[in-house]
């Protein structure tokens, strides 16, 4: 499958506690620092302990994750959804003849997150959808942030067999479906579209979450969609460096946002990014011949352009 890399203008965790090591998630730094979804600063352990798994043992995202629909009937009070529970969808706005939108948090997030309550409303004012957001928040609020990253993987799976319920409850089909995750999210939607069964149409990954994940099979993969596409603001800090989707932006080279002055900033600003698109249309973004091309802004040699973000996917 072709992949693009496009060039768009626009507290302490995991320290050494004697917890027997099951494996490490990177080659390098055993502590690194990450910054969370409230822009809080902490000293990640990437190495995977018997403790962290054990916390994430106790989370049941079948049980757990919470489903909150919101449509152009009720676009601030959402209607929260339940899995095998047909009366309670019947009852609800949602109906099977609207695209529908699944969106999914990052770490230490959560339904009232700037990520749910920026990209909700952009959706709704520029089409007619179902906007199904999940709260993952029992997984994803772990102060420990491999916790997270395992749980990122099960609420995957979890989120999956409720899409596959909902399709089949609905008579809505997979193509019909658009995901999209921030940080943790964008990996997790990854994980969602390649286990629901049948295509689905279109995931966005914003600034994927990069600790962790570089020797993970489980991240974000080019073909977990019909189309997919990624969008990159702190590229090698908070966010995935190279380019992982069909096609990838890395806006202003894929690191220090205007008007931003942190790392937190710039990962944020991916979703403020991809809400203006659906409104507007996208940002004309330069076809460059690699990822480093695009990071070093140096993408004047090849002709194509695109757009980035917006409503449909770029393919279909």
């Amino acid at each position: 499958m072709m992949r693009v890399t496009i060039f768009a203008v626009a507290c302490v965790v995991g320290l050494a506690t004697g917890s027997p090591v099951l494996r490490k998630l990177e080659s390098g730094p055993r502590f690194q620092y990450e910054k969370d979804a409230t822009g809080q600063n902490h000293l990640v352990d990437t190495w995977v302990t018997l403790d962290n798994m054990a916390e994430s043992a106790r989370y049941t995202p079948e049980l757990q994750n919470i489903y909150h629909l919101f449509t152009r009937e009720n676009p601030t009070v959402s209607q929260p959804l339940l899995i095998n529970n047909v009366a309670t969808l019947q009852s609800s706005n949602y109906k099977s003849s609207r695209r529908t939108i699944v969106l999914l948090h990052g770490w230490r997030d959560s339904i009232v997150s700037d990520f749910n309550t920026v990209i909700v409303p952009s959706f709704l004012e520029a089409e007619d959808v179902n906007v199904l957001c999940v709260d993952w928040s029992a997984g994803a609020g772990s102060i420990n942030y491999n916790t997270a990253l395992a749980n990122t993987l099960t609420s995957g799976v979890a989120v999956a067999d409720f899409l596959n319920w909902l399709i089949g409850a609905s008579g809505s089909v997979p193509v019909q479906f658009h995901i999209v995750g921030h940080g943790l999210g964008a990996h997790q939607a990854g994980i969602v579209g390649r286990n629901v069964r049948g295509d689905v149409a279109y995931i966005t990954a914003l600034d994927a979450a990069l600790i962790g994940w570089i020797n993970l099979n489980d991240r974000f993969q080019a073909d977990d969609a019909m189309y997919t596409e990624a969008i990159h603001t702190n590229a090698g800090v908070n966010g995935y460096v190279s380019d992982y989707a069909q096609v990838d932006f890395y806006v202003n080279g894929g690191e220090s946002m205007p008007g931003c002055n942190s790392h937190a900033c710039d990962h944020a600003r991916a979703i403020f990014y991809f809400a203006e698109s659906i409104t507007s249309g996208g940002f004309r973004g330069k076809l460059c011949v690699n990822y480093l091309a695009a990071m070093l802004e140096s993408c004047n040699i090849l002709p194509g352009r695109l757009n980035m973000g917006g409503l449909k996917s770029k393919v279909g």
